[in-house]
């Protein structure tokens, strides 16, 4: 019995219950960034100067967000990638036993 066989479980074990969450939750985060960033880019754009904030101020906020937002989920799907190379690597009956 080979040492990799008795780290399946246990990397099953903390993707399902520790990582894929994780990821998840932090995915839709920046999804929610990225939504919030289109709203507030749309809300600049018809901004009449009623508040404190200017039409460019909202804009541009806007635009970041929209940039943050998106980049947040592009790290997320690379560390979920590079979880599932190591547990591939790990696991030697391939990514099926490990990440179910």
């Amino acid at each position: 019995m080979n040492g990799s066989s008795n780290l399946a479980p246990l990397v099953n074990a903390i993707n399902t219950v520790i990582v894929n969450p994780l990821l998840a939750l932090l995915f839709a985060g920046g999804a929610l960034a990225f939504v919030f960033g289109i709203v507030e880019f749309m809300y600049g754009q018809n901004e009449m100067g009623s508040s404190t904030k200017s039409a460019d101020q909202y804009r541009a906020d806007g635009k970041r967000h929209m940039f943050y937002g998106v980049a947040g989920m592009f790290i997320m799907a690379a560390a979920w990638s590079i979880i599932r190379v190591i547990a591939t690597t790990i696991c030697s009956g391939g990514v099926a036993t490990c990440m179910k």
